[in-house]
């Protein structure tokens, strides 16, 4: 269900000869990557600042009276200051509709940040200038390269020390397997950082810092080689950034639209998100290539965003993002057609209908009530138990997307109840596994005690932090000895045995499960059961085969 494989046509903008083309061709949904601490909130923030959705940009830097990040909502985000789930900002820039999924950096994400990039068709990445690529980034373009989505990079924080930019460009390429073209170049850094250099327009932009880039930064723009910009700039600098310029102008990638579009290149940009140095031109070519809502493949062929059909798809489900209400919100990622509101849809897993009577547009924790909604938008549909992820909703003849991956789990706890509010206990776990914040299992033998899977350890407090604020119940996650869960194929085959500290297990649907305590332990489990078919996957979702 993610960004179209290689057989689905990259589309162009639509002719604007109906509403419906001219609404789909001004769409540009996409989300944003890093690793942590790379400047990702604050680069959301200053998009919005430069968009006008904000007035002022709240540095999100851990000054105690500034507030917390347009895009933090949780509470345990707003007390640690870091983004923990993916959230939905909507917002207008130059004529085009913006749908920003602003994924969580930290690096104990849950499985919500890999499903927001399934639903965007675009990406944003955030690197740091002192550090290159990390971990964290390399985890997620992985996840962006297997759907095939354009990644506009920009390299962050060059009012800091940084490395040599071409160290950099060189960095991108061995790490990540991608072409990286220049599209501006940084002069200096750190305290002598003085602008950038648009390669394409031949153009120096001089910045001027600002209120600690609370507002736009002033720009003077200037040939190459104007004396006054070169005496401002210093005659060091100006020599040292001429060099390197000539460098990647004789050797470097040329940016190439096909290229970037097909996720073959990325284009690269250099700046600062904090003192706003360098952001027109990243933000004006986000306008300007980011592509507008592209096909998706479903059982009964492609889809295209102007069919005239509603189609969309459940990539996240979120519960009491209003604590007055208790309601939950099932995030639908518009693929198709016009959304209408009190419009008849189908849920084509449950073959039910019902009638969408309240729809939502996000703006980090605030809503606003829709009637319409167009290919490319993500809006909330209020969840009283009918919508669950990857669900596939439609208006016209049925169809199904496929289905969204579910990623393995990487740590395991065992969670212990520490008063007597059962019902509350249960009904939150439900709750919080249907958002697909973890994996529940049970040991089939002794103590039916309930073991959460996430895949970064982070999760296990966001579980503990939930379930007290949000359904009153008092939790301990201890750490499991687990770090590896698979699926038995055959449902109802022989009980296999197992040694060493594995264990048989069952989800919540009541499918066998097998917990291993190690890759070592699961290696030698295939080797001594060959016939034994497991899944990395949850049969739900379509399964990926473990194999020595």
């Amino acid at each position: 269900m993610g960004s179209p494989p290689t057989d689905l046509p990259n589309v162009a903008e639509p002719s604007a000869s109906t509403e419906l083309d001219r609404e789909v061709s001004r769409r540009r949904t996409f989300a944003i990557i890093s690793h942590p601490d790379a400047g990702k909130t604050t680069l959301t923030e200053k998009l919005l600042l430069y968009a006008g959705a904000i007035e002022l940009a709240g540095a999100v830097r851990g000054r105690k009276a500034r507030r917390h990040a347009t895009s933090d909502w949780m509470e345990l985000e707003q007390e640690r200051g870091i983004s923990i789930t993916s959230a939905a900002l909507e917002f207008e820039l130059q004529g085009r509709r913006m749908s920003l999924l602003d994924t969580p950096g930290h690096k104990d994400f849950s499985e919500d940040t890999y499903r927001a990039l399934i639903a965007a068709d675009s990406v944003v990445m955030v690197i740091d200038a002192a550090n290159g690529v990390e971990e964290q980034t390399r985890k997620l373009f992985e996840v962006c390269q297997r759907h095939r989505l354009p990644i506009l990079t920009f390299v962050n924080k060059f009012d800091r020390p940084a490395r040599d930019p071409l160290e950099l460009m060189d960095d991108i390429e061995r790490a990540l397997g991608i072409a990286a073209a220049p599209v501006n170049w940084p002069i200096g850094s750190a305290e002598r950082l003085r602008g950038v250099y648009d390669i394409r327009g031949q153009t120096l932009l001089r910045y001027e810092r600002e209120a600690q880039g609370q507002y736009r930064a002033p720009v003077d723009m200037s040939s190459l080689d104007d004396p006054h910009a070169r005496e401002m700039i210093g005659a060091d600098e100006y020599a040292r950034f001429r060099e390197s310029l000539d460098v990647i102008r004789a050797a470097g990638t040329q940016f190439d639209v096909a290229d970037y579009l097909a996720g073959r290149q990325t284009p690269v940009f250099f700046g600062s998100a904090l003192t706003n140095f360098g952001l027109e031109p990243f933000l004006q070519a986000l306008v300007e290539l980011a592509p507008p809502p592209q096909p998706r493949q479903s059982d009964s062929g492609i889809v295209m965003p102007t069919d005239e059909h509603f189609t969309g798809f459940v990539f996240k489900i979120q519960a009491n993002m209003d604590p007055r209400h208790r309601d939950r919100v099932a995030f639908v990622r518009v693929c198709s057609g016009q959304f209408t509101k009190d419009m008849v849809v189908s849920n084509s897993r449950l073959g039910k209908s019902l009638r969408a009577s309240r729809a939502y547009r996000f703006f980090g924790r605030d809503r606003e009530t829709i009637n319409v909604a167009y290919a490319g938008d993500i809006i909330g549909l209020v969840n009283p138990g009918h919508f669950a992820i990857g669900d596939t909703l439609h208006s016209g003849n049925p169809l199904r997307f496929v289905d969204l991956p579910r990623f393995p789990a990487e740590h395991f706890g065992r969670v212990r109840l520490q008063d007597t509010r059962y019902k509350q206990f249960d009904e939150g776990l439900r709750q919080l596994e249907e958002e697909g914040l973890m994996q529940l299992f049970y040991v089939t033998a002794g103590r039916r005690e309930p073991i959460v899977g996430v895949v970064g350890a982070l999760q296990f407090d966001v579980i503990t932090s939930r379930l007290r604020s949000e359904y009153g119940v008092a939790v301990e996650i201890e750490p499991a000895e687990y770090s590896v869960a698979r699926w038995l194929a055959n449902a109802t085959g022989p009980k296999p045995s197992l040694g060493g500290q594995g264990v048989v297990a069952v989800d919540r649907q009541n499918r066998r499960v097998l917990l291993f305590a190690s890759d070592w332990e699961l290696q030698y489990f295939e080797r001594q059961h060959p016939e034994t078919l497991l899944l990395a996957e949850s049969p739900v979702a379509t399964p990926t085969i473990s194999r020595n």
